[in-house]
Formats: structure tokens, C-alpha cells, sequence
């Protein structure tokens, strides 16, 4: 496939008028080759147009209809492997390995979601049949599906370059759901997403799909990104990115005369709890571990761990952690700009009074600082809320505590999170077993003696949590319960079977799992 450079709106190739712009490698600084046209209100306007026309012909395709386009999509990403791969290394600075996983995981999702179409789970059918010897009053028949809720902006992640942008699980999980979806790329991996995106369209005209089922704009957040989430075609929003940009979202969706949801994965510092039992087992091999999963990815991926509870007296785990920092390199970061603000979250940390208590190397790349690592007493983390900010990048904050009372009001002092850890051993499992109750309250998923990074993609993974990491703490954006973001329920009451959908006929033509009567699988 070639890059041109342009946006892809309803099938057309369109350029834009409002200038354009470059990609940078951000371990070389070279400059890549094709300039970027970006697009102004008016294409924003004819994408948003385009998929609320196409709205009504796709949202009543078969779920085998849809999980096709999903394959085909799946199949045109993997035939255009080895081009993604090398563009996007040359966009991220990152390894070919970590974007060959990368992709392989993005076709896995949409391949995930075909499969949750087919068994049918998330059309939600239940039905109450007609009770006519019901007295005093005949009960009426009623059934309940869930309908897609219309077109879907979704916003391009700058660290995840595949799994969470053009083509990643919110594409996957809106498309799903009966969705079209106007993407606004992510600039600083502009060919990537074009090639995504190119995967996208050819897989829109193989199953004969209405062609503004999918868009593609390139263009800044602050107009064309807000423009996109006002306008009033857009019935929902994801995001994936900085809680400044989220709540922007947040607050121009809440605004518009029709409000909409917005679903933002946004930030989270990852708390990981040593119980003292486990703060002396295996010591060196926990603390490389952590150090480990804390510069995977140069620090930036969703859940990298950047908050460390230590026993104060564990004098050796802490060693340990600052040992295996010292011995870390900086890696790449994805732009000049990331980098410059994780320099400002680390002097940010410093200033609030946090010990400095070891530094890696920088990496040899451009745009890839030391890693860096923070100690504070439990008193000074309870009285400054600020050092809960997140620091996106490789730059964790150790607070050592004395006692369970002492960790127990830090973690109650916690805001919202995507994961938290606790690492315990046989002797720690009554103080384990406290705190669980809290972290359910604080995280999306909690973890057993292991690391938050690696998100599996499954039925069971949760994504999310409560504010300030995500903007709906219902709600996940990966694994196949994503796709009821994008879904409401209607109830149909007293229809003949002729005018019912098909995944409400008595017959049950899509066999799709109900609830009958208040019988599951009747």
C-alpha cells in the first residue's frame, strides 16, 4: 500500500486545506518522507454526514455479516505486515518485535469480536412472554435486545500505534457493535494509521458495506478532535490519552444539546503493594521484575507500576529497587514532546520534597531519558495529593510504611486506577485479604503476585476504573465486554412475530442465547 498522505473519508482520499505536516523518528530525529494534509471543519462535517447515512444500512447487518468484515479487515492488516512493521518502528522508534506483537494482538482483537458476534452474547436477548391468565391484569409480551448506539469518534493513542488506534479495540468493539466510526489519527504515527486505515476501506468495499461505515482524519485535537465530539451525528466517543485532552472531551460532549458519552482512558499510576512477608522473599528478583515492568515500553504504557508500597523496615527491598534502577537505560520515547514532559513530571516530583533516590542511564537514542526513582515517607504521601500525579514515563515513586493501619490510609487515599498489585506471601494472606475490599473499590483489575503490564486481551480482562482513569468506571476498553459501550436496550412490547427483529423472533433464526421467562438458554 502506498502513503499519500491523506485522510480517508467515506472511501475518498481527501487532503485537506488547513497545511500539513511531517513525522518525525524520535530515536533519530530524521524527518519521514510524505507530508500529512489536514483536514478542517468541513471534512470533519462531510465524515460525521457520511456515517450517520451509512448508520441504518450497517447497524442491521447479520452478526455474521459483521464478524466477516471484521476477518476481512484482520486478513488485510496481516497481508500488509511487513509495511506496517517498518513504518511504524520508523514513527515510534520502537523495535520491530514490540510492533510485530503489537499487530498481532490487533488482528487478535478483531478477531475476538467476530467471535463474540457469532455467539451472540452482547445482543442482551430477553424475553418475557405474553401471559393472558395473568389476573387481574394479562401481562403483555415484552422482549429486549441491545441496538448500537450510532456513529463513534474514536481518538488515536500516541503509545500504541495499532492496538489502541485506527484499527484497535475501540474500531474493533464500535464496528462490532453495529457502529460506524470516524477515527482522528494519532499525528505522530500519521503512516501507520493510514495503512490501518487503507485496511479498513478495502475491507469496507469487500463486504459491500456502506462507504461511510468507516472515515479517517488527520488533524489537530483541539479543532478537529473537538469539532468531531460536538457534532451532533456523533453519538459516543473513546479516547485514549492525557487526562487534560479526556476532560476536554468530557466537557464538549457534556455540552452539547444532545449529551453523549464519552468513554476516556485517561490516568493511573498503578499502585503495587510489598506485604512484609513478601518484601523478604526473593527480594533481587522482585525488584528487577518491577524495574522491569516499569521501563517496559520506556515507561509508557497504560500500566506501567509508578507507586510502590514498601514495609519501612524492608531496608533490603529497598536497596534492591534502587539498584535495579541504577542499572537501567532510558529508552525511546514517542516524541520530543512526551520526553520534555516527563523531564517536567520528574522536577515536578523533586520539587514537591520527594527524595531522589537513584537514576539510570540515558538511553543512547534520541528522546530516551533516565529512568528515575522517588522515596517518601507514608506521612508526606497522605499530606500532598500532587504526588499522586502520573509521571508518564519510566519514574516510579517508592513510600515506605510502618504497619497495616499506615498502608491502609494510603491506599483509602488513592484516586481511581486501571490496575493495582499486591505481592504477598502464606504469612501476609489476613493483611492481603483486608485490603482487597479497598482495592476493588480503587482499580479495574487487581493482580496476585505478578505485573500489570501485559493486558490480555480476553473475555474476562477489565480495562478501566474508577475517575481519574477512565471517564465511566463501568465500562472496559478491552477484552469483548467492550463492545457494550456502544449498545443501548430496547424493549418491544405486544409485536407480532413478523415485526420483531430477527434476534427477537420466536423462531430465533440467529440462534443467539436468551433469557426466556427468566430461564437462561430457553
Amino acid at each position: 500500500m502506498t502513503i499519500t498522505g491523506a485522510s480517508l473519508i467515506a472511501g475518498q482520499e481527501i487532503h485537506g486545506s488547513q497545511g500539513g505536516f511531517e513525522v518525525v523518528n524520535p530515536a533519530t530525529g530524521q524527518m519521514l518522507e510524505t507530508t500529512f494534509g489536514q483536514v478542517g471543519i468541513a471534512e470533519v462535517n462531510l465524515a460525521a454526514a457520511k456515517a450517520a447515512e451509512s448508520f441504518d444500512h450497517y447497524r442491521v447487518t447479520s452478526p455474521s455479516e459483521r464478524a466477516a468484515f471484521l476477518e476481512a479487515i484482520a486478513r488485510n492488516l496481516e497481508s500488509a505486515r511487513a509495511e506496517i512493521v517498518e513504518r511504524a518502528a520508523a514513527e515510534t522508534g520502537l523495535a520491530s518485535g514490540r510492533i510485530e506483537g503489537e499487530l498481532t494482538r490487533t488482528t487478535g482483537q478483531l478477531q475476538s469480536f467476530a467471535r463474540e458476534l457469532r455467539l451472540g452474547e452482547h445482543q442482551g436477548i430477553r424475553i418475557d412472554r405474553a401471559r393472558p391468565e395473568r389476573v387481574p391484569i394479562p401481562a403483555p409480551d415484552i422482549r429486549q435486545r441491545q441496538i448500537p448506539l450510532g456513529p463513534v469518534a474514536v481518538f488515536g493513542a500516541s503509545n500504541f500505534p495499532l492496538a489502541f488506534s485506527v484499527a484497535g479495540g475501540d474500531t474493533a468493539s464500535a464496528l462490532a457493535a453495529g457502529c460506524p466510526v470516524v477515527v482522528k489519527a494519532h499525528s505522530s504515527h500519521a503512516g501507520t494509521a493510514e495503512l490501518a486505515g487503507r485496511a479498513i476501506a478495502a475491507a469496507v468495499i469487500e463486504c459491500d458495506l456502506p462507504s461511510g461505515t468507516f472515515s479517517m482524519i488527520f488533524g489537530p485535537g483541539a479543532s478537529v478532535g473537538q469539532a468531531l465530539a460536538a457534532h451532533p451525528a456523533i453519538k459516543a466517543v473513546a479516547f485514549t490519552g492525557s487526562q487534560g485532552a479526556g476532560v476536554a472531551l468530557m466537557r464538549t460532549a457534556a455540552a452539547r444539546p444532545e449529551p453523549i458519552p464519552v468513554y476516556a482512558e485517561m490516568s493511573s499510576i498503578n499502585p503495587v503493594v510489598w506485604l512484609p512477608s513478601a518484601a523478604q522473599t526473593d527480594t533481587q528478583g522482585r525488584a528487577a521484575s518491577f524495574v522491569a515492568s516499569l521501563t517496559l515500553g520506556s515507561g509508557q504504557f497504560c500500566t506501567n507500576p509508578g507507586l510502590i508500597f514498601v514495609p519501612a523496615v524492608a531496608t533490603d527491598a529497598l536497596d534492591a529497587i534502587t539498584s535495579a534502577v541504577r542499572s537501567s537505560a532510558g529508552q525511546t520515547m514517542l516524541t520530543a514532546s512526551i520526553r520534555s514532559s516527563y523531564e517536567t513530571g520528574v522536577d515536578h516530583l523533586r520539587g514537591l520534597g520527594a527524595n531522589v533516590a537513584a537514576t539510570g542511564t540515558p538511553g543512547e537514542t534520541q528522546n530516551a531519558p533516565a529512568p528515575a526513582l522517588f522515596t517518601v515517607t507514608s506521612d508526606q504521601f497522605l499530606a500532598t495529593r500532587e504526588l499522586q500525579d502520573e509521571v508518564f514515563g519510566a519514574a516510579a515513586l517508592v513510600v515506605t510504611y510502618d504497619g497495616p493501619e499506615e498502608l491502609r490510609a494510603c491506599l483509602e487515599s488513592l484516586q481511581g486506577q486501571l490496575t493495582a498489585t499486591i505481592h504477598f506471601e502464606d504469612a501476609d494472606l489476613p493483611i492481603a485479604a483486608s485490603l482487597v475490599p479497598i482495592l476493588e473499590r480503587k482499580a479495574g483489575r487487581i493482580i496476585a503476585n505478578a505485573w500489570p503490564t501485559g493486558v490480555e486481551v480476553c473475555d474476562a480482562m477489565v480495562h478501566g476504573g474508577p475517575f481519574p482513569a477512565t471517564s465511566d468506571t463501568r465500562t472496559t476498553s478491552v477484552g469483548t465486554l467492550a463492545i457494550t459501550r456502544f449498545q443501548r436496550p430496547v424493549s418491544y412490547q405486544g409485536f407480532p412475530d413478523a415485526l420483531l427483529p430477527s434476534a427477537l423472533q420466536e423462531s430465533n433464526p440467529w440462534a443467539l442465547p436468551r433469557r426466556v421467562d427468566g430461564q437462561l438458554g430457553a
